[in-house]
């Protein structure tokens, strides 16, 4: 357990976890719903998302105006999920937990990771987001069969959603208050301006849509639909099961600039990510790789992941920043680039038939298809030693791109992939001079060695072209 850790369960925040019977049933639209009108209501409210998500939380960080956190017992130990939340909790009126896919989909067939297993790891009560299309009292065995699947689960709450009209509803109500003797804590009507776009990763990313508006519209049109008294009654029925307070881990000094590829392209970061940086000594400098026409000055850069298809001709233009990032990578700059970054430095971008000039420091080539062809957790194993990590090390990631490289030749791989598919199934991570990019995500909370090696790069690079530059 951290040692970090204090023991004051009274110090965690009241909380709730927004859970499904399956996806694409209205968790999203009602956590941000919910995240909107708490804060609203003037109360503190801290998001969290199960999983390893970065598009659903930009649109919970917006709607609660804290950055959410992800809670992920598959990316990190179980102590590193409670340490988070007791952190990112301080100072909450309201935990909001939004979860993932269904309640009990996990990475195995006992649900490990699933968001079933977090709310049991918080001792948070669970509402369950019902999408009710084309159902009335069948909806009683439904919440009933995931009431009693895993009797230590408190289901305490039912949001109908997609309601078609009263006459729906009220079956809906009666078949819930007969069988389950739950309350239903909600009633969405079907309604098509509650959507918001997506693409194949799901909801467009929140930077990409300029969704502030559609965040005020969506709290508008569903706070009325929600009984936010009931929901926060429920809320304050959780468990005080686990550790609570944690003192903020010691933040080194800055030693080095790193840059961080922060746009409307490259928005795939994790807040810990970007947090452990600065722990490890780093000033963090946000390069907008649309706009920027140079490369500012930095001891290391950090390109996440995004959409880059959707801005490929866009890239292409700005030819002056990418010309100043293959030069400095050739000056042996380190660079840690997953997914998007990892196509941007490549040659190109082919999509639609188009192709488009990046970075070129990797040789090969990116073709963007139509399906997936890489999806869930990555397991990896160092093959050798590598400008982060030494060789035998075992990390978990995730990946989950539509994307493929034609296989590059003469450069270095960091990775064999265990689990997952990564560059072409066996392999991930190209090592190029101090380049690290691969298609596999990491978390800091589950790789914590990771920022402590960057930030070291960076600065032995630095002392190294300092004395380079010596005159003799």
């Amino acid at each position: 357990m951290d040692r970090q850790l204090e023991t004051d369960a009274k110090q965690w925040p009241p909380r709730i976890v927004i859970a499904a019977p399956q996806g694409r049933s209205g968790k999203t639209i009602v956590s941000l719903g919910l995240g909107a009108a708490f804060r609203e209501r003037g109360l503190v409210v801290q998001p969290f998302k199960k999983g390893p998500d970065y598009i659903d939380p930009s649109w919970l960080t917006a709607a609660a105006g804290r950055d959410c956190r992800n809670l992920d017992a598959v990316l990190m130990p179980e102590e590193a999920v409670l340490a988070s939340f007791a952190r990112a909790g301080q100072g909450a009126d309201l935990a909001l937990v939004e979860g993932a896919m269904g309640l009990y989909d996990g990475f195995d067939a006992a649900g490990w990771g699933s968001t079933a297993h977090i709310a049991r790891l918080l001792g948070s009560p669970v509402i369950l987001v019902v999408n009710c299309s084309r159902m009335t009292g069948s909806i009683a065995a439904m919440v009933g069969g995931y009431q009693h699947f895993q009797p230590e689960i408190n289901i305490d709450g039912v949001i109908l959603n997609n309601v078609s009209g009263s006459r729906h509803e009220g079956k809906l109500r009666a078949a819930i208050a007969q069988h389950c003797g739950i309350p239903v804590v909600g009633s969405i009507p079907r309604d098509e301006s509650l959507n918001i776009t997506e693409r194949h990763l799901g909801l467009v990313p929140f930077r990409e849509a300029a969704g502030g508006s559609i965040v005020e519209r969506l709290c508008h049109r569903l706070k009325g639909s929600l009984d936010l008294d009931k929901i926060l009654d429920i809320a304050r029925q959780a468990t005080a099961r686990y550790v609570s307070g944690v003192t903020s881990p010691e933040r080194k000094a800055a030693v080095v600039r790193v840059g961080i590829m922060l746009d409307s392209v490259f928005t795939f970061y994790y807040p810990e990510n970007l947090e452990a940086l600065s722990r490890a000594g780093a000033e963090l400098v946000s390069i907008d790789s649309l706009r920027a026409q140079q490369l500012p000055d930095i001891d290391a850069l950090y390109i996440g992941g995004g959409f880059p298809e959707v801005f490929l001709p866009e890239l292409e233009a700005n030819r002056g920043l990418r010309r100043d990032i293959a030069q400095a990578i050739e000056g042996f700059l380190p660079v840690y680039a997953e997914c998007a970054g990892l196509m941007y430095l490549c040659r190109g971008i082919r999509w639609h038939g188009r192709w488009h000039e990046m970075v070129g420091v990797i040789p090969s080539d990116v073709e963007i298809g139509e399906r997936p062809q890489g999806h869930g957790y990555v397991q990896l194993e160092t093959t050798a030693d590598n400008p982060l990590f030494p060789g035998g090390l075992t990390l978990w990631g995730h990946e989950f791109h539509h994307s493929r490289l034609s296989r590059p030749e003469g450069v270095r791989f960091a990775y064999r992939v265990r689990r997952g598919q990564g560059i072409d199934g066996q392999l991930d991570g190209i090592v190029y001079k101090n380049i690290l990019a691969a298609y596999t995500h990491l978390h800091a909370l589950g790789v914590p060695q990771w920022a402590e090696a960057f930030v070291s790069l960076a600065r032995r690079e630095r002392r190294r072209r300092s004395v380079s530059t010596v005159p003799t």
